[in-house]
């Protein structure tokens, strides 16, 4: 028998035990609270005796019923008609969303708040029914004691969820569903009929058919049989159909990429670029290859071509693609899996620079001096041809390897290129002078055999990259700045200053760990300067991750607000409209740009009809996070597959967090993440230095340090809860 085989019933019983705990739990709200939710939720009367019933108060409760009704009444918070008795307008409700979390408790994100407002707090017993991602009506109810706002749900507008993945739980008279999902707080009860046969322990697709109330679980039935939830496939799988990603483009959408013809000759003012030894730099993977570059020699320095896939060329808004494009607002990326936003029609064929082939592209003429000063910036609607498809790996080996060989096969394009190392060094001075930050965060790389996990590591990153990324950054800001002097509406992408209270705590954090910094000035050129700190020691990886963590998340915006970690005043996204919808939206708008300065045509729509670029930037800036979270969900989950059979191994690991509760750790060379806790620290009590941020042993004065080397055991792996638990190997290194 495997260890997976073995380690199933264990699951089952954990699986079991959470049923049983959760269908436990009952409401503890006053009863004022629980009568006002449940009038918030119908918009018919209810007698005493009808709200009693849904309530489930026995007939000795009536007279505490109708002493709480007389007071909602006299407080004006329900409204009395002949017996029956009605909520007010829902004119102090807010429509929102609720997230979730997986201790049950959740947070509402009002419809249409500014992005720096916090989201209110929902305790378990002001859910009223509510689940992770539905669309609610709330009510304020005050603060906490923390002083975040705290809200009730009134009334569920929209279910998030009609269909679920999860692991069967066979019984008696059918079974149940534990949701994959930790943030989904019920099981579903699967009757006998609607089982499909399926085995215990299976992994499932399932519909809700019932969502049940207050003291009833929801009913559902299965739809498809999955399989053996310790696969690959299978874990993908659930987490696409957790995020509700399309694994397929609808049949209209595939038969309009299919009636598309190629564009191949330099119609309608088109300005034909294909002399010009364009090349692409992409991964060795990659398939799509949606910008090339050029670089000349001037009098003046530089001319740089950046030349990107003309997307806008084949999708007109309003299309069926366009439509289907911005529903998923960007390509997610996935092991051995890409979900696009395009048809691979598009994405893989017409749009992709592919070499030695003629294509339509966008491109961005930009001229600098010799320091990288840009000096003059063109835009044209071009005809290209990819002169070779180079991988970073390749470039690198050929500019700064000097590998002989690859220069001897590449000998034509060797002066473009060798400029191009020029012109990208010139840029990434210029931008570190002013404060541009360069976060060295490594990456993980799953590598996947069949249907398992074969190895974990890190994603491989040289100057190459560097260059390209150089060149794309250029030509984003020129094109930002050129649309906001010209007063065209747009999408920006924008990037706000830090919270200062989150600045103060990293300050903190850092000299803990012994960095010395600069009086704190909330710059670019301040993060800049501690990042060059901390380069080449010990703590350079925890320093970054927690100083991205101080960072708000960069969103689109119609509004020009900056983007400060770049340092950049004018920023938007144009490189890559293959698999972001922002970057469609930059060349639209672009065009109508060139069409305003010739005036040879209308100019044409930029979005979907009936969207604005306000809706749009709040539809994209969420399409985006979905995408992360898919990303970050399928690392968990594949991490977790990866270590299931290795209980008891020993690794090396770095303290990236320390709490009252224990650690959090990161294998060094796995980039997998973790937890010890507190409660298997058994070789001393430990104390928890929260300003230091460490862990301090009552009886032997041992410390456990933000940034520390620590050697760890891999106690438990829970698949559901994607949580890896280590303990402490007593006589293992503990170095700074």
């Amino acid at each position: 028998m495997t260890k997976k085989r073995a380690r199933r019933p264990q699951i089952q019983k954990k699986l079991r035990n959470r049923r049983n705990q959760r269908r436990g739990q009952t409401s503890l709200a006053p009863l004022e609270d629980r009568i006002l939710l449940l009038l918030s939720g119908r918009k018919n009367p209810m007698t005493t005796a009808a709200i009693m019933n849904e309530l489930g108060l026995p007939g000795a409760a009536r007279k505490a019923a109708g002493k709480a009704i007389n007071t909602l009444v006299k407080q004006q918070k329900i409204r009395q008609k002949n017996k029956k008795f009605t909520s007010v307008a829902d004119k102090n409700l807010h429509r929102a969303t609720i997230s979730l979390t997986s201790r049950g408790f959740g947070f509402a994100t009002i419809e249409n708040q500014p992005a720096a407002t916090k989201d209110l707090f929902i305790s378990k017993d002001n859910l009223n029914g509510a689940s992770h991602g539905d669309t609610v009506l709330i009510s304020i109810l005050g603060r906490t004691s923390r002083g975040r706002k705290e809200a009730q749900v009134a009334r569920i507008l929209k279910r998030a969820v009609s269909t679920l993945c999860g692991i069967f739980i066979q019984e008696s008279k059918g079974g149940h569903l534990m949701p994959d999902n930790p943030k989904l707080p019920f099981m579903v009860f699967i009757p006998a009929a609607k089982t499909k046969n399926a085995g215990n322990g299976t992994a499932v697709l399932a519909r809700i058919t019932e969502y049940g109330g207050r003291d009833r679980e929801p009913v559902g039935e299965i739809l498809e049989l999955l399989g053996d939830p310790l696969t690959v496939p299978v874990q993908l799988r659930m987490a696409m159909e957790q995020l509700s990603l399309a694994r397929s483009f609808p049949d209209e959408v595939i038969e309009a990429a299919q009636q598309l013809q190629p564009l191949t000759s330099c119609e309608h003012g088109r300005r034909d670029l294909r002399h010009i030894p364009h090349v692409t730099i992409d991964g060795a993977t990659a398939r799509d290859f949606d910008d090339a570059i050029a670089v000349e020699k001037t009098k003046a320095g530089f001319r740089l071509y950046v030349s990107i896939a003309d997307v806008s060329h084949y999708v007109k808004p309003g299309s069926p693609i366009d439509q289907e494009a911005y529903r998923r607002g960007t390509s997610v990326y996935l092991p051995d899996l890409v979900l696009p936003m395009l048809p691979e029609r598009l994405s893989n064929d017409l749009c992709s620079l592919v070499p030695h082939e003629d294509r339509p592209a966008f491109s961005a003429i930009l001229d600098f001096d010799r320091t990288g000063k840009r000096l003059h910036a063109q835009y044209c609607r071009s005809m290209i041809t990819s002169h070779t498809r180079f991988t970073y790996d390749t470039v690198h080996r050929i500019l700064f390897l000097q590998d002989e060989e690859k220069r001897r096969q590449h000998d034509k394009l060797l002066p473009m290129l060798s400029l191009a190392k020029k012109l990208s060094r010139q840029l990434r001075k210029r931008r570190q002078q002013r404060g541009s930050l360069g976060f060295t965060i490594p990456e993980a790389v799953i590598t996947l055999d069949g249907d398992r996990v074969s190895s974990i590591g890190q994603a491989q990153r040289n100057e190459a990259h560097l260059l390209i990324e150089d060149f794309m950054l250029a030509a984003n800001e020129a094109v930002a700045e050129t649309v906001a002097h010209a007063h065209m509406d747009v999408l920006y992408r924008v990037h706000e200053k830090p919270d200062p209270a989150k600045v103060a705590t990293f300050t903190e954090a850092a000299a803990a760990m012994g960095l010395q910094l600069p009086k704190t000035d909330i710059s670019p050129a301040w993060f800049a300067g501690v990042l060059d700190e901390a380069r080449g020691k010990p703590a350079e990886y925890v320093v970054n991750n927690l100083l991205l963590r101080t960072m708000q998340r960069a969103r689109y915006s119609p509004e020009n607000l900056g983007h400060f970690g770049l340092a950049a005043r004018y920023y938007l996204h144009f490189t890559s409209p293959i698999r972001r919808y922002p970057d469609l939206i930059a060349h639209r708008v672009l065009n109508n740009f060139l069409i305003r300065q010739t005036k040879s045509e209308k100019p044409q729509p930029i979005l979907p009809k009936g969207e604005n670029l306000a809706q749009a930037a709040l539809h994209l800036s969420a399409r985006e996070r979905v995408a992360v979270d898919a990303e970050r969900d399928v690392q968990a989950r594949l991490s977790c597959l990866f270590l299931l059979d290795r209980i008891g191994e020993e690794f090396e690991a770095v303290i990236s967090g320390v709490t009252s509760f224990g650690l959090f750790v990161e294998l060094t060379s796995l980039f997998i993440s973790g937890a010890v806790p507190m409660r298997s620290m058994k070789e001393d009590y430990f104390l928890f230095d929260s300003r230091a941020h460490r862990l301090i042993g009552e009886r032997t004065n041992k410390i456990y340090q933000l940034g520390q080397i620590i050697r760890i055991r891999l106690d438990h792996v829970d698949m559901q809860a994607k949580r890896i638990t280590f303990s402490l190997v007593a006589d293992g290194p503990a170095r700074r």
